[in-house]
């Protein structure tokens, strides 16, 4: 894929991150891609299809798109704690999870990407692994300035 800014990813762009993948370009998973990276934070099956519904998609495919998309590593399925799966577009190259925290607002349930917190942890990464096993993903819970 060209080095492109995730956020404008063409239908070029898409369709050759979807055969690298192994998959087929279908229209609807190459309009799921370039959505779920026009948002660019983690998105559900429902917030998806409120916008690719009325352009024709149905919702079953837009939700088989979206696990086809987590099962190759294109995207990350996450559970942010509400028992809601969300889809996150992955950068190429980082198959399997996200390599950022998210901030779920305890009051509106806004997420939001947090590509720039940096956390470090006190303990050495082998006493992590020992005590907690391989930790995939950070979240932050509180309340957003909007609901604050």
């Amino acid at each position: 894929m060209a080095d492109t800014d995730e956020s404008t990813l063409t239908v070029e762009d898409a369709r050759e991150r979807l055969r690298g993948a192994g998959l087929r370009s279908t229209s609807c998973r190459v309009a799921v891609l370039q959505h779920l990276a026009s948002v660019g934070m983690p998105a559900s099956h429902a917030e998806v299809s409120d916008q690719l519904v009325p352009s024709g998609f149905d919702k079953t495919t837009i939700y088989r798109s979206l696990i086809e998309l987590a099962e190759v590593g294109i995207a990350a399925r996450l559970d942010l704690g509400d028992h809601v799966w969300r889809f996150e577009l992955l950068r190429e190259g980082h198959k399997q999870h996200v390599e950022h925290p998210h901030f779920v607002c305890n009051s509106c349930g806004k997420v939001e990407c947090l590509p720039d917190l940096n956390i470090e942890f006190s303990q050495s990464t082998a006493a992590m692994k020992e005590s907690f096993g391989e930790v995939h993903e950070v979240l932050l819970k509180g309340t957003c300035a909007a609901c604050d």
